[in-house]
């Protein structure tokens, strides 16, 4: 077993998903890896609306690396991660923790992630309907999770908003060909790239939202989960 950890934040728009629904997949990813993966429970919307999953994620990875010995690894090998929603929590908590002077992520792992909860892309509009994420379901979830409208362009909620993405740990950002989120992803990939932070973007242009939960599904899903893993174990074993 390495000494790296990745906490992980699931994916469900800040409104539905949970710690079984990314189980199979946070299994996969220490069974390949050979490093723990900590799964976090966030507070869900529309009960807890934003921005209390993005201080429970940041709570969540502080934690780890004050109880970094408890858990049995390296406090600077820790990574966050998460997929669409998740992957938004992700980039939150690496932006907060560098700009609140906390510790900080080693690596943030942002799979197909929301970054933007305020202006549309073409994405939104070529993938409206038929690929698991939905036009409807991006408005319902957002709607959900940010009540307040005027939240929207806050960097904790929108991460791509922030004014300074410099000094951000390495990033490994995935897109999906077909997928709604895709072109804020991009947009993302290019700011951070722009900002001069490391980064590793893998898009996977026959793919769609929500692929690396059906990892049963061979082929393109196999191999990017793959790539994914082998990137997690060189940079945190």
């Amino acid at each position: 077993m390495g000494r790296g950890l990745l906490v992980f934040f699931h994916g469900g728009g800040w409104v539905v998903g949970d710690l079984n629904t990314h189980d199979a997949l946070c299994r996969a990813i220490a069974a390949d890896t050979g490093i723990r993966v900590l799964s976090v429970d966030y507070r869900l919307a529309p009960e807890a609306p934003a921005p209390t999953a993005a201080e429970d994620a940041i709570a969540a990875f502080t934690w780890a690396v004050e109880h970094a010995d408890d858990l049995g690894v390296d406090p600077d090998l820790i990574a966050v991660g998460g997929d669409s929603a998740g992957g938004n929590l992700a980039a939150v908590v690496a932006q907060q923790t560098v700009r609140r002077g906390l510790p900080h992520p080693a690596l943030q792992v942002l799979l197909y992630p929301a970054v933007d909860l305020v202006a549309r892309r073409p994405s939104r509009d070529l993938f409206s309907e038929g690929f698991i994420l939905s036009e409807n379901d991006i408005i319902w979830y957002r709607d959900h999770y940010t009540p307040d409208p005027t939240l929207r362009p806050d960097p904790i909620v929108s991460p791509i908003r922030a004014k300074d993405l410099t000094g951000l740990p390495p990033t490994y950002l995935t897109t999906a060909g077909f997928d709604p989120l895709r072109d804020e992803g991009l947009e993302y990939a290019e700011a951070l790239r722009a900002a001069g932070n490391p980064l590793t973007h893998i898009p996977h242009p026959t793919l769609c939202h929500g692929y690396a939960n059906l990892l049963t599904v061979p082929g393109k899903i196999r191999q990017a989960h793959t790539h994914l893993t082998n990137y997690l174990k060189n940079a945190l074993y």
